[in-house]
């Protein structure tokens, strides 16, 4: 039976500024296993960071978990304290995010801060915390580890600085790797090296939830996936299952935009208007009852 990593029930999140409350997550469900990789989907603004901040602890100020539960490696941590979650990031979850270049310090060398996390949650020491380095460096298939472990981050590459984002999340074997649009900004070429390396993740046991609003990335990497918007999860399956037959509207729009060459016939198919002016009346509806709450 597999493992869940990760598994959220009933999710219900809203941020209060400026004497405002607004509802940003509602009833989200959402299940990673172990060894598998989950695809969260959805434009931008339908809530699928802040899924990923609820599932680290990084909530913004003003955020507040109204409803519902997380639970990592099956322990609850819906109300945990800075102190536990500081314990719980490395070990148990990691994340990657979309810009490498804003993730990582460009003052230090990228061996002190991968060797920063192994002597932090590890206990490593000198030349034991310098070989686990290389190794991990050589893990995401860096040439002449040696040589990158004295560099700084502007002088690698777009692919090169997330390969190395991608080994400081992998350092403590996570169970759980958050994957936040990792590949957005990065060419086709470099982006397919980094898709397999994200599903050698799910090879070695971690389970991994991969953020994206790129529904052909998610046809290539992904077993599972969930589709979200406005806060709502619409629709969850298999990636085959929900592309053979989607259930939602919503979710039908979003595969008759994308192209399928796997279809040499394939034409996109326009989105409907009066999908568009259903979602726009679901849009305005919350909007009042934000403005009401």
């Amino acid at each position: 039976m597999s493992k869940q990593v990760l598994h959220i029930e009933n999710l219900e999140m809203s941020i209060t500024s400026a004497g405002r409350t607004s509802h940003i997550l509602r009833g989200v469900n959402l299940t990673v296993e172990a060894g598998q990789v989950h695809a969260l989907v959805g434009e931008s603004g339908g809530g699928k960071s802040m899924v990923t901040r609820c599932a680290t602890g990084l909530t913004p100020p003003g955020a507040r978990i109204t409803g519902g539960h997380i639970f990592l490696n099956g322990k609850d941590v819906t109300q945990a304290h800075e102190r536990e979650w500081r314990r719980l990031r490395g070990p148990v979850v990691s994340m990657v995010l979309q810009d490498p270049l804003t993730a990582l310090n460009p003052l230090r060398r990228i061996g002190a801060q991968i060797e920063d996390v192994l002597r932090l949650h590890s206990g490593l020491r000198g030349d034991a915390l310098r070989k686990e380095c290389l190794a991990l460096l050589e893990k995401v298939h860096i040439r002449d580890p040696e040589r990158v472990r004295q560099l700084y981050p502007y002088e690698l590459s777009g692919g090169m600085r997330q390969r190395v984002v991608i080994a400081i999340a992998w350092a403590c074997k996570p169970q759980l790797i958050i994957c936040d649009e990792p590949t957005t900004a990065l060419d086709v070429t470099v982006q397919k090296e980094v898709l397999r390396l994200i599903r050698e993740l799910a090879r070695e046991g971690q389970g991994v939830l991969f953020v994206t609003h790129d529904l052909g990335v998610v046809a290539k990497l992904a077993d599972h996936m969930s589709v979200i918007h406005t806060g709502r999860i619409l629709e969850s399956g298999a990636v085959a299952d929900v592309y053979r037959e989607p259930k939602h509207p919503y979710t039908r729009a979003l595969l008759g935009a994308t192209p399928r060459f796997d279809r040499p016939g394939h034409q996109l198919t326009p989105v409907s208007e009066s999908l568009i002016e259903s979602l726009q009346a679901e849009a305005h509806q919350i909007d009042a009852l934000r403005n009401a709450a």
